[in-house]
């Protein structure tokens, strides 16, 4: 590492500790923003929500007035993909939360994809002409630093068609003089739901073109590009709902010394990098500080062929369920984020500001540009809507087994005069819609009804499509009964899946629980973790946990999904396991 980037970290981790500690003692309250004021409510992408917070908190204390009326701001936290879905729906509903008066998407296109969406169902616009730019960020490749120096870096130019070569050249690292790293492994997110993820497949296209003219539809069909980015797309060692899947497992391997070792590269925002070299991957305000820089940096490849900016436009929804006042505060809120002093804020950690001007962790660290090269422009509302929908067929294909817990605690009431078990069985049908007819996709549920079983194989491992109805119908047809042997069945579920693991598909298992393990003859949480670990590396089978409703295991989930390089997700309250389904299968 260079004299600058250790200096960079030093000082990024030295100012994490004062600056996580004012905002973890400090953390803004937005459910009751200003006191006899109308609360205007903007969901903000996740990547920026806490800074977002932060500045409507000051909003919220000064004595701003818009024609004489006052308004106080709360932000809602909440994924790209997902707000523009429910946006796309006819009205809000209400078990989403509070419905936002504006919107800030990471990215336009996301508001492209929202008019293109809404006219297809024959539903009003709700977007002004123009929305302007809150903040940016350029989308890149994070690689660690000594594999972006093998391949040239920094003095070379990397793009998409050199890891491409290197993804498909048989000796792997081997052929850049590192046989020890094995195989080329690229982490991306899911387009459907991550903003990185959407625009990491329209650079694939765009460099699969060969030129950075706009994209067409007749593009999308050339045979030679599809090829291209499917084999891309072949080097994915997973997807995820959130890129911070990705950098939360790196910063594990970090720790254990096996950095090398995890995925080649990532797609990420650029501000990612910043927060994961200060060894706060996930970006929460509350967790700077907490943890050490990375022995091993991340460095931002921009790729040649060119990329996408994250602009953060502020859209002002001219939404039935949102008045005319609120949104004239809405607005307000626009131009006070566009001042400096807010400005400051997001270039202090990590962000561009609307106008593209970097801050000093960025201008002044050698693992950053400032210069990003071609930046693209993003294709047309239709075009973009066919790259989101062509990624389905592109992508890597899936092996995964469904593990469901339909132990007796199942029967208990979710509070919404339905049961545990009825409200998953929904979103486990509903989350079968995100996964194609050619993924292999086995059904389990535990307890067995047998004696001394610990599970019942309702469907194997086999194409999806042929056996789609009846999943579903088993599914719905599932009765709570016994305990829960988790340690168990989530071993066996593992060892099934390793038997058949291939280096072409994505292997792994979701257990889904609503209680600990209750099974004395394998309480051996210890010995499980670490085959999981052992399993991960051999063939990569990868196992998400669900913990679903307030009795569950969610520290053991998470020593779970951690061992083997995977991700635990927090349904603790039963009304979210819906969306929590989509989000796990999001890795598929």
């Amino acid at each position: 590492m260079s004299t600058n980037g250790r200096a960079l970290l030093a000082a990024a981790v030295a100012g994490a500790l004062v600056i996580g500690g004012v905002h973890w003692l400090n953390r803004p309250d937005t459910d009751t923003p200003r006191e006899g004021c109308p609360t205007v409510v903007v969901a903000a992408s996740v990547e920026k929500s806490d800074l977002m917070a932060e500045v409507a908190d000051r909003y919220n204390k000064s004595d701003r007035t818009v024609n004489g009326a006052c308004y106080g701001i709360a932000i809602s936290a909440m994924a790209s993909g997902v707000a523009e879905k429910r946006l796309t729906d006819a009205s809000w509903d209400p078990a989403w939360g509070s419905a936002p008066d504006a919107w800030s998407p990471a990215a336009s296109t996301w508001l492209q994809l929202l008019r293109h969406d809404r006219a297809a169902s024959d539903r009003p616009d709700i977007l002004a002409d123009d929305n302007a730019s809150v903040v940016s960020t350029p989308i890149v490749l994070a690689m660690p630093e000594p594999k972006a120096r093998a391949l040239g870096w920094p003095e070379a130019a990397i793009g998409w068609s050199d890891l491409l070569a290197l993804a498909n050249h048989p000796a792997g690292w081997a052929s850049k003089g590192h046989p020890e790293w094995g195989a080329f492994k690229l982490g991306k997110t899911n387009p459907n739901v991550s903003t990185s993820g959407l625009s990491a497949i329209v650079g694939a296209f765009v460099a699969a073109t060969g030129t950075s003219s706009d994209l067409t539809l007749d593009t999308l069909r050339d045979p030679r590009v599809r090829d291209f980015v499917a084999g891309v797309e072949k080097s994915v060692a997973h997807y995820g709902d959130t890129a911070l899947t990705f950098l939360t497992n790196l910063q594990r391997a970090d720790d254990a010394g096996a950095a090398l070792g995890y995925v080649s590269a990532v797609a990420v925002e650029e501000k990612s990098i910043v927060d994961y070299n200060a060894g706060n991957p996930t970006g929460d305000l509350q967790t700077l500080g907490r943890h050490a820089a990375p022995r091993v940096p991340l460095v931002a490849i921009y790729p040649k062929e060119g990329t996408l900016n994250s602009d953060s436009p502020f859209a002002v929804l001219e939404a039935p369920w949102s008045e005319l006042g609120k949104q004239s505060g809405a607005r307000d809120f626009l131009d006070y984020l566009r001042e400096p002093a807010q400005q400051e804020l997001f270039t202090d950690n990590g962000f561009r500001t609307f106008d593209g001007r970097t801050g000093i962790v960025i201008s002044d660290c050698d693992f950053f540009a400032e210069d990003v090269g071609v930046v693209l422009s993003p294709p047309s509302p239709p075009v973009l809507a066919a790259v989101r929908a062509d990624w389905t067929d592109l992508r890597k294909p899936a092996r995964v087994l469904l593990v469901l817990d339909v132990s007796g605690s199942m029967a208990g009431s979710a509070g919404t005069g339905r049961s545990r078990l009825e409200l998953a069985q929904t979103a486990a049908v509903n989350g079968l819609a995100q996964l194609s007819d050619t993924d292999e996709v086995g059904l389990w549920t535990f307890p067995a009804p047998a004696q001394g079983q610990v599970f019942w194989e309702q469907l194997p491992l086999a194409p999806l499509g042929p056996q789609r109805q009846s999943m579903i119908a088993r599914i719905q047809q599932l009765v709570p009964a016994g305990g829960t042997p988790l340690y168990a069945v989530t071993r066996k579920a593992s060892q099934a899946v390793s038997l058949g693991a291939r280096d072409d598909v994505i292997n792994a298992v979701v257990v889904m629980t609503d209680g600990q393990n209750e099974y004395p003859e394998d309480d051996d949480l210890a010995g499980l973790v670490r085959q999981l670990g052992e399993r991960a590396l051999e063939g990569g089978v990868r196992v998400f946990t669900i913990a679903y409703g307030e009795d569950a295991d969610l520290g053991t989930a998470r020593q779970i999904s951690d061992a083997s390089r995977a991700a635990a997700y927090d349904a603790t309250d039963p009304l979210t396991i819906d969306e929590v389904f989509t989000n796990v299968l999001s890795n598929f």
